[in-house]
């Protein structure tokens, strides 16, 4: 009894990870710098930094606004 053919293995491509600058998620959110530093300090928004500069990933702003919209449901 022969063995069925392997199948080929299909490896979903990652999205690419765009990274976003602070004026960019304030244009996004349409609040301002100090308010976007504040979400950055608290945790409600994540972020890397790479050296002085502070990026924020773009699957960070979609899960924070999910969030958000989450708990206006409730």
């Amino acid at each position: 009894m022969a063995s069925p053919p392997p199948t080929a293995l299909h490896v979903e491509a990652a999205p690419a990870l765009e990274l976003l600058t602070v004026p960019q998620v304030m244009a996004r959110l349409q609040l301002g710098r100090s308010a976007v530093y504040d979400l950055l300090r608290t945790g409600q928004l994540a972020s890397i930094t790479l050296g002085r500069a502070r990026r924020i990933p773009t699957h960070s702003l979609t899960d924070f606004i999910h969030t958000r919209l989450e708990q206006e449901a409730a």
